[in-house]
């Protein structure tokens, strides 16, 4: 029996996502842009997968503009509107994912200044801490709607209200990939400006995201090309991958009512663990706001890595904390920014709503068992 609870990395692709991604790779293999009948085909696909997309955020079709990863997404989120304003100040949490830290770590090396924003021990930032790094020349405020690695919400609707309410054409940037595979969301009522989407996050396809841009609002293209995705994205759109993201799009839609079983899931694993292991420790206070499907725990004087192994050995995986940083032994920035004690291995199991009551027994009874066999081999070790 294999248990997969590495869904916040990437989740398996549903089969009907699969179905479509094939066929249309069979046979709908047009360029959107050719003027033919086969080109119109692709074109009307495309614009399905646009709408599909849109309504999973409560946006309008052309308002979507579809990228080659949720990380192009952040880049095009960030880059492309610091770059489209006047000034040269950013702000951004110390929680975001490399897509949007190394994006303004980029604009930063360019000459832009940047301004991070710690959080608090539960993993999410105030809104009076964001105030308080706001200057005259911000240009770009980024802080995500919940981090992919302790899942942590953030008050990003409060935080924009906050933003606005300082009367700067301050562009606000959202990443909200850990967000749409279980979690509503409405770009209206969030307030944000932009908001990067991943397939690959939602049962969809591999290689394909998405940027949501509120209507008046300027960015700039990363590179120039042929002007498609409205000359914001250029280059031949990935059809089968825009196909398969629509069809994941609908589905999630259409699966809302598992956010309660997910959590219920997680909570169940949750109990068990601490139940079963009293050494190991929440990342972050339980009660603490965050998406149905990420549980981080701390394992005290336990690196992460041999616990990676033996459950894998028993056909259970799970992850240290984001895959983006999985060849580096260095400390994870979020960890350090939440002050997890240095010495401390961290695991996240990510859920999704294809998990099942078995799966969850059955990663409690090998973590137990992995456990167990690295801490009695340190003991003869020591001995």
């Amino acid at each position: 029996m294999t248990v997969y609870l590495d869904n916040a990395a990437t989740t398996a692709p549903a089969p009907e996502v699969v179905e479509a991604v094939v066929r249309t790779m069979r046979d709908g293999y047009g360029n959107p842009s050719s003027r033919h009948g086969r080109g119109a085909a692709a074109a009307r696909a495309l614009a399905q997968a646009r709408q599909e997309v849109a309504a999973l955020i409560g946006a309008e079709p052309e308002e979507v503009i579809f990228t080659g990863s949720g990380t192009e997404a952040d880049a095009l989120g960030v880059v492309g509107a610091a770059r489209a304003a006047r000034g040269r100040h950013l702000v951004v949490s110390a929680l975001e994912h490399a897509a949007v830290y190394e994006s303004a770590r980029q604009l930063a090396s360019e000459g832009w200044r940047m301004d991070e924003v710690a959080p608090a021990q539960d993993g999410r930032v105030t809104v009076d801490s964001v105030l308080q790094a706001i200057r005259p020349d911000t240009s770009l405020v980024a802080i995500m709607l919940a981090n992919n690695e302790i899942g942590s919400l953030q008050p990003v609707p409060d935080l924009a209200r906050a933003v606005r309410a300082q009367g700067q054409k301050i562009h606000f940037h959202v990443d909200a990939v850990q967000c749409a595979s279980l979690l509503p969301i409405d770009v209206r009522g969030l307030g944000v400006d932009s908001l990067a989407l991943s397939a690959h996050k939602l049962h969809g396809p591999q290689g394909v995201g998405a940027l949501w841009l509120r209507p008046g609002k300027r960015i700039t293209a990363l590179y120039g090309g042929g002007g498609q995705e409205h000359n914001l994205r250029p280059g031949t759109e990935n059809l089968p991958g825009c196909v398969g993201f629509g069809v994941a799009a609908s589905l999630a839609r259409g699966a809302r009512d598992s956010v309660a079983r997910v959590a219920s899931l997680r909570d169940q694993l949750e109990d068990l663990v601490f139940a079963r292991l009293p050494q190991v420790r929440p990342t972050i206070a339980r009660t603490t706001p965050r998406v149905p499907h990420i549980s981080n725990v701390l394992l005290p004087g336990v690196p992460a890595e041999p616990v990676l192994h033996a459950l894998a050995a028993r056909s259970v995986f799970a992850s240290e904390g984001a895959a983006c940083r999985a060849r580096t032994r260095a400390p994870s920035r979020v960890m350090r920014a939440i002050a997890v004690p240095s010495g401390t291995g961290t695991l996240r199991f990510s859920l999704s709503r294809f998990t099942t009551p078995s799966d969850i027994e059955a990663a409690v009874s090998a973590l137990v068992a992995a456990l167990g066999e690295i801490e009695g081999a340190a003991h003869i070790c020591q001995r």
